[in-house]
C-alpha cells in the first residue's frame, strides 16, 4: 500500500497541471485497478483496458499461418499500390512481381530496359521506374535488397559481371536512396553476376530474364513463419 500511494503522488507531481479530464482517467485507472469500480473504457495513453476475460482472448498468439497470411496479404497490398503507381505513369508491362517466402521481389527483366549495353547508368526509362517505386518503398519500415544479374555466355569473364552487376544494383540504391528519399539504412546492394540465372537456356528470351535488377521488399517475419508464404500464395487465385 505505501509503494502504491508513492506511485500515486509520482504521477500526481508528474502532471503540470491540474487537468480535469488527465484527472478522471487518472481515478477511473485507480478504480478499475483496486476493483472498486467497473469502467467500460479507460484511456490514458491511447489504450484500452479491458476485463480480464477479454484480455486472455485478445492475447492468444496466432498460429504461424495465420502470421504467413496476414504477411503475404501485406505484401500484396504493397505489390498493388506499386502497380497503380507504374500503372499511372504507364509503366506497368516494364516490372514483374514474384512472392516468395524472402518476401515481394520487383523484377526489372532485360537490363537493355532500364541500362545501355555493358553499362551502368540508369536509362530514363529505368529513372522513371524507380521514381513510381519510391514512394512505396519510403513508406514502409521493411528491408530492402536491390540484386543485381546478369546473362551466362560461353565467352563471359566471370570478374566484369560481378562488377557490372554490383556497379547497376548500387545505382539503383543510391537513386532510391538520394531521389526516392528511401532510408539508406533499411538499402543494401548485391552484385551475383550470372551466378544466379531463372533460367539455364539461350535464347534470347532466356537472356533477357536473365539480364535483370531485383528490388526485393524482405518479409520481417521469422523463418517458420516465411516458410509458409510460397504455400499461401499457391493455393490463393
Amino acid at each position: 500500500m505505501v509503494t502504491v500511494l508513492m506511485c500515486l503522488f509520482i504521477v500526481l507531481f508528474a502532471m503540470s497541471s491540474v487537468d480535469v479530464a488527465k484527472f478522471e482517467k487518472l481515478k477511473n485507472s485507480l478504480a478499475t485497478g483496486f476493483g472498486v469500480e467497473n469502467v467500460g473504457k479507460v484511456d490514458t495513453a491511447e489504450g484500452i483496458v479491458l476485463p480480464p476475460e477479454l484480455a486472455e482472448e485478445e492475447g492468444e498468439d496466432l498460429t504461424d499461418l495465420e502470421l504467413a497470411i496476414q504477411e503475404v496479404d501485406d505484401l500484396e497490398a504493397i505489390k498493388e499500390r506499386i502497380t497503380a503507381a507504374l500503372t499511372k505513369e504507364g509503366l506497368e508491362d516494364t516490372v514483374r512481381f514474384t512472392l516468395d517466402e524472402r518476401g515481394l521481389t520487383v523484377r526489372m527483366v532485360s537490363s537493355e530496359t532500364f541500362f545501355n549495353p555493358d553499362r551502368a547508368e540508369l536509362t530514363a526509362a529505368a529513372q522513371l521506374v524507380l521514381d513510381a517505386t519510391a514512394p512505396e518503398l519510403r513508406s514502409t519500415t521493411r528491408e530492402v535488397t536491390v540484386e543485381g544479374h546478369t546473362a551466362k555466355l560461353p565467352d563471359d569473364r566471370y570478374v566484369l559481371d560481378w562488377e557490372l552487376s554490383t556497379a547497376r544494383a548500387v545505382n539503383v540504391v543510391r537513386h532510391l536512396v538520394e531521389q526516392g528519399g528511401v532510408e539508406s539504412t533499411r538499402m543494401e546492394a548485391s552484385g551475383y553476376g550470372e551466378s544466379r540465372p531463372l533460367n539455364e537456356g539461350r535464347t534470347e528470351a532466356d537472356l533477357k530474364l536473365n539480364r535483370r535488377v531485383d528490388i526485393v521488399v524482405l518479409s520481417d517475419q521469422p523463418e517458420s513463419v516465411r516458410s509458409l508464404i510460397p504455400e499461401v500464395v499457391e493455393q490463393r487465385p
